[in-house]
Protein backbone atom coordinates (compact mmCIF):
# COMPACT_ATOMS: atom_id res chain seq x y z
CA UNK A 1 0.00 0.00 0.00
CA UNK A 2 1.25 3.53 -1.13
CA UNK A 3 2.04 5.93 2.37
CA UNK A 4 1.55 9.57 2.22
CA UNK A 5 -1.31 11.47 0.47
CA UNK A 6 -0.29 10.57 -3.46
CA UNK A 7 -1.85 12.08 -6.38
CA UNK A 8 -2.38 9.18 -8.74
CA UNK A 9 -3.03 10.06 -12.41
CA UNK A 10 -4.55 7.93 -14.94
CA UNK A 11 -7.28 6.31 -12.50
CA UNK A 12 -9.95 4.02 -13.43
CA UNK A 13 -12.66 5.69 -10.79
CA UNK A 14 -15.37 2.99 -11.79
CA UNK A 15 -13.04 0.95 -9.61
CA UNK A 16 -14.24 -0.85 -6.27
CA UNK A 17 -12.15 -3.42 -4.32
CA UNK A 18 -13.03 -4.80 -0.67
CA UNK A 19 -9.29 -4.30 0.84
CA UNK A 20 -7.66 -0.80 -0.52
CA UNK A 21 -5.21 -0.32 -3.13
CA UNK A 22 -4.48 3.11 -1.36
CA UNK A 23 -4.67 5.13 1.38
CA UNK A 24 -7.66 7.23 2.49
CA UNK A 25 -7.89 10.18 0.96
CA UNK A 26 -5.36 9.60 -1.43
CA UNK A 27 -6.24 12.19 -5.04
CA UNK A 28 -7.00 10.75 -7.96
CA UNK A 29 -6.62 12.50 -11.22
CA UNK A 30 -8.21 11.30 -14.81
CA UNK A 31 -6.79 12.11 -18.35
CA UNK A 32 -9.21 14.92 -18.40
CA UNK A 33 -8.68 16.62 -15.40
CA UNK A 34 -11.36 15.45 -12.84
CA UNK A 35 -10.33 14.84 -9.40
CA UNK A 36 -11.24 12.26 -6.74
CA UNK A 37 -10.92 11.02 -3.30
CA UNK A 38 -10.38 7.19 -2.14
CA UNK A 39 -12.55 6.71 0.34
CA UNK A 40 -14.47 3.38 1.94
CA UNK A 41 -18.62 3.77 2.02
CA UNK A 42 -20.23 2.83 5.48
CA UNK A 43 -22.69 0.76 5.83
CA UNK A 44 -25.08 1.28 2.96
CA UNK A 45 -24.18 0.57 -0.44
CA UNK A 46 -23.17 4.14 -2.86
CA UNK A 47 -25.75 5.03 -5.59
CA UNK A 48 -23.60 6.67 -8.76
CA UNK A 49 -24.64 10.33 -8.80
CA UNK A 50 -25.19 10.80 -5.44
CA UNK A 51 -23.83 13.36 -3.24
CA UNK A 52 -21.89 12.28 -0.18
CA UNK A 53 -21.00 12.63 3.18
CA UNK A 54 -18.89 12.72 6.13
CA UNK A 55 -19.14 10.03 8.01
CA UNK A 56 -21.75 11.49 10.63
CA UNK A 57 -20.37 13.75 13.96
CA UNK A 58 -19.64 11.84 17.20
CA UNK A 59 -20.38 14.75 19.65
CA UNK A 60 -19.93 12.14 22.70
CA UNK A 61 -16.05 12.41 21.45
CA UNK A 62 -15.66 15.78 21.61
CA UNK A 63 -14.35 17.97 24.61
CA UNK A 64 -12.73 15.62 26.07
CA UNK A 65 -10.17 16.06 29.16
CA UNK A 66 -7.25 14.05 28.81
CA UNK A 67 -4.36 13.80 31.29
CA UNK A 68 -1.03 15.35 31.42
CA UNK A 69 1.00 14.15 28.42
CA UNK A 70 4.83 15.29 27.41
CA UNK A 71 6.80 17.22 24.42
CA UNK A 72 7.68 14.12 22.32
CA UNK A 73 4.99 11.62 23.65
CA UNK A 74 3.00 9.40 21.16
CA UNK A 75 0.27 8.76 23.18
CA UNK A 76 -2.64 10.82 24.54
CA UNK A 77 -5.05 9.44 27.30
CA UNK A 78 -8.21 10.87 28.10
CA UNK A 79 -9.06 11.36 31.71
CA UNK A 80 -13.26 11.84 30.67
CA UNK A 81 -14.86 8.86 29.82
CA UNK A 82 -16.00 7.94 26.03
CA UNK A 83 -17.72 5.20 23.90
CA UNK A 84 -15.71 4.20 20.92
CA UNK A 85 -15.14 1.16 18.72
CA UNK A 86 -11.53 0.10 17.94
CA UNK A 87 -10.12 2.29 15.63
CA UNK A 88 -13.30 4.44 15.06
CA UNK A 89 -10.64 7.20 14.61
CA UNK A 90 -7.91 5.77 13.20
CA UNK A 91 -6.77 8.11 10.29
CA UNK A 92 -9.03 10.47 11.87
CA UNK A 93 -7.75 13.62 13.94
CA UNK A 94 -7.12 14.65 17.39
CA UNK A 95 -7.51 18.11 18.03
CA UNK A 96 -6.71 20.35 20.98
CA UNK A 97 -9.63 22.85 21.10
CA UNK A 98 -8.23 25.32 23.58
CA UNK A 99 -11.44 24.56 26.06
CA UNK A 100 -8.59 24.58 28.79
CA UNK A 101 -4.68 23.66 29.60
CA UNK A 102 -1.79 24.19 27.17
CA UNK A 103 -1.06 22.69 23.81
CA UNK A 104 -4.09 24.47 22.23
CA UNK A 105 -4.41 24.79 18.06
CA UNK A 106 -2.56 21.39 17.33
CA UNK A 107 -3.84 19.00 15.47
CA UNK A 108 -2.23 15.21 15.29
CA UNK A 109 -3.09 12.18 13.19
CA UNK A 110 -4.21 8.93 15.03
CA UNK A 111 -2.84 5.94 14.22
CA UNK A 112 -5.12 3.85 16.37
CA UNK A 113 -7.43 3.47 19.76
CA UNK A 114 -9.01 0.20 21.32
CA UNK A 115 -13.07 -0.10 22.12
CA UNK A 116 -14.24 1.67 25.39
CA UNK A 117 -17.37 1.93 26.56
CA UNK A 118 -18.16 4.94 29.21
CA UNK A 119 -14.36 4.20 29.93
CA UNK A 120 -11.44 6.42 29.51
CA UNK A 121 -9.36 5.53 26.48
CA UNK A 122 -5.72 5.87 24.91
CA UNK A 123 -5.12 7.02 21.50
CA UNK A 124 -1.78 6.50 19.91
CA UNK A 125 -0.63 9.15 17.54
CA UNK A 126 1.36 9.22 14.22
CA UNK A 127 2.93 12.36 15.05
CA UNK A 128 4.85 13.19 18.34
CA UNK A 129 3.42 15.74 20.60
CA UNK A 130 4.46 19.50 20.06
CA UNK A 131 3.20 20.69 22.54
CA UNK A 132 2.96 19.38 26.24
CA UNK A 133 -1.05 19.02 27.06
CA UNK A 134 -1.71 19.45 30.67
CA UNK A 135 -4.06 17.90 32.64
CA UNK A 136 -7.08 20.37 31.92
CA UNK A 137 -6.28 20.00 28.35
CA UNK A 138 -9.25 19.48 26.44
CA UNK A 139 -10.01 17.51 22.59
CA UNK A 140 -12.39 17.18 20.08
CA UNK A 141 -11.47 13.33 17.92
CA UNK A 142 -12.78 13.68 14.38
CA UNK A 143 -12.77 10.56 12.24
CA UNK A 144 -11.26 10.73 8.69
CA UNK A 145 -14.03 12.09 6.67
CA UNK A 146 -13.46 9.62 3.72
CA UNK A 147 -13.75 6.38 6.44
CA UNK A 148 -17.54 5.62 6.12
CA UNK A 149 -19.07 7.98 3.46
CA UNK A 150 -22.53 8.01 3.08
CA UNK A 151 -25.00 9.51 1.15
CA UNK A 152 -25.93 12.93 2.22
CA UNK A 153 -28.67 12.56 4.40
CA UNK A 154 -32.01 14.99 4.34
CA UNK A 155 -30.90 16.63 7.21
CA UNK A 156 -27.18 16.42 7.31
CA UNK A 157 -24.85 14.97 10.38
CA UNK A 158 -21.66 16.10 8.60
CA UNK A 159 -19.87 17.44 5.54
CA UNK A 160 -19.83 17.08 1.70
CA UNK A 161 -17.10 15.01 0.60
CA UNK A 162 -17.55 14.43 -3.18
CA UNK A 163 -19.45 12.52 -5.17
CA UNK A 164 -20.27 8.51 -6.00
CA UNK A 165 -19.37 7.86 -9.66
CA UNK A 166 -20.58 3.98 -9.75
CA UNK A 167 -22.85 2.03 -7.29
CA UNK A 168 -20.74 1.05 -4.52
CA UNK A 169 -21.10 -1.90 -1.93
CA UNK A 170 -21.21 -0.91 1.81
CA UNK A 171 -17.79 -1.03 3.31
CA UNK A 172 -16.14 -1.10 -0.13
CA UNK A 173 -13.41 0.97 -1.28
CA UNK A 174 -13.79 3.30 -4.06
CA UNK A 175 -12.88 6.90 -5.59
CA UNK A 176 -15.39 9.53 -5.39
CA UNK A 177 -15.10 12.77 -6.85
CA UNK A 178 -14.39 15.68 -5.49
CA UNK A 179 -13.67 18.21 -8.81
CA UNK A 180 -14.29 19.12 -12.30
CA UNK A 181 -17.49 18.06 -14.87
CA UNK A 182 -19.40 15.74 -12.59
CA UNK A 183 -23.23 13.49 -13.11
CA UNK A 184 -25.07 14.82 -9.66
CA UNK A 185 -28.31 14.35 -8.32
CA UNK A 186 -30.18 17.73 -8.09
CA UNK A 187 -33.65 19.03 -6.36
CA UNK A 188 -35.53 22.05 -7.55
CA UNK A 189 -34.65 23.10 -11.11
CA UNK A 190 -31.09 24.61 -11.34
CA UNK A 191 -29.68 27.07 -13.90
CA UNK A 192 -26.85 27.41 -16.02
CA UNK A 193 -24.13 28.52 -13.94
CA UNK A 194 -25.27 29.14 -11.17
CA UNK A 195 -23.71 28.25 -7.91
CA UNK A 196 -24.63 24.46 -5.77
CA UNK A 197 -25.08 23.22 -2.41
CA UNK A 198 -25.57 19.94 -0.58
CA UNK A 199 -29.49 20.21 -0.94
CA UNK A 200 -31.44 20.91 2.55
CA UNK A 201 -34.37 18.25 2.89
CA UNK A 202 -33.79 16.11 -0.31
CA UNK A 203 -30.94 12.41 0.15
CA UNK A 204 -28.33 12.37 -2.22
CA UNK A 205 -28.82 16.03 -4.29
CA UNK A 206 -27.23 19.39 -4.95
CA UNK A 207 -29.70 22.57 -5.07
CA UNK A 208 -29.43 26.01 -5.86
CA UNK A 209 -27.19 27.62 -3.10
CA UNK A 210 -28.33 29.90 -0.62
CA UNK A 211 -26.81 30.64 2.40
CA UNK A 212 -26.46 28.10 5.02
CA UNK A 213 -24.52 24.98 3.62
CA UNK A 214 -21.30 25.57 1.44
CA UNK A 215 -20.95 25.22 -2.26
CA UNK A 216 -20.27 22.14 -3.63
CA UNK A 217 -20.16 23.34 -7.21
CA UNK A 218 -21.70 24.75 -10.32
CA UNK A 219 -23.68 24.09 -13.01
CA UNK A 220 -22.51 23.05 -16.64
CA UNK A 221 -26.43 22.94 -17.83
CA UNK A 222 -29.88 23.56 -16.84
CA UNK A 223 -30.85 20.35 -14.93
CA UNK A 224 -34.65 19.71 -13.98
CA UNK A 225 -35.59 19.03 -10.37
CA UNK A 226 -35.29 15.14 -9.47
CA UNK A 227 -32.74 14.66 -12.06
CA UNK A 228 -28.86 13.70 -12.59
CA UNK A 229 -26.86 16.91 -14.57
CA UNK A 230 -23.92 18.09 -15.03
CA UNK A 231 -22.41 19.45 -11.95
CA UNK A 232 -18.50 21.01 -12.03
CA UNK A 233 -17.58 20.28 -8.42
CA UNK A 234 -15.27 22.25 -6.92
CA UNK A 235 -15.03 20.63 -3.23
CA UNK A 236 -11.28 19.67 -4.07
Amino acid sequence: MLSGVPVIYGIDPFSAETTPNHQLGSIGVTADGRKYRYARAGTSALVAGDLLQSPAEATDSQSLIVAASVIGSKTVTTTDTTTVTANEFANGYLIVTGEGGTGTGHMYRIRSHPAATAAVVTITLYDAIEVALSASTQIDLVANPYEGVIQWPATQTGSPVGVAVTAVAASSYSWIQTGGASATLTTGTVAVGTNVAAATGTAGAVETATAGLPTVGYALTGVATGEVGAIYLIID
